[in-house]
């Protein structure tokens, strides 16, 4: 490799070309791989487009503090309207301190599966559907 090198770069770059790949080279590859491999996932696995459905008030059966505080934003496990639980990470703060007893929820539907989904809204969205 290194009169490859030194044949394109000449001698003393290629030392320091060489060098640098010999120390540096596995790690910037891993580092190129990663990105592309998880550029090729956001780009070749998108699930579809989705859209809103309903505000929902629901019944918050446990929450969590991420790392215990509020801040960090909540871990909440709810009941929804057909009976079924699930669990919501909720990171912004000022979303996360509205969780109590009572928390609203956006239902929103992948166009193209039907696949529901859920996230933490300001109560105001609710009470406004009301």
């Amino acid at each position: 490799m290194l009169t490859i090198l030194s044949k394109i770069f000449g001698p003393h770059r290629a030392v320091s070309i060489y060098a640098f790949l010999k120390t540096w080279g596995l790690l910037a590859v891993a580092i190129v791989g990663t990105i592309s491999i998880a550029t090729a996932l956001l780009v070749f696995n998108d699930n579809g487009t989705h859209e809103h459905d309903s505000y929902l008030t629901v019944s918050v059966l446990s929450a969590t503090p991420v790392n215990g505080d509020l801040k960090n934003g909540v871990i909440a496990s709810v009941q929804l309207p057909d009976g079924s639980a699930t669990s919501i990470n909720e990171p912004k703060e000022h979303v996360a301190r509205t969780v109590g007893t009572t928390a609203c929820v956006e239902k929103r539907v992948y166009v193209n599966s039907g696949e529901a989904r859920y996230r933490f809204k300001l109560p105001s969205l609710c009470e406004a559907n009301q």
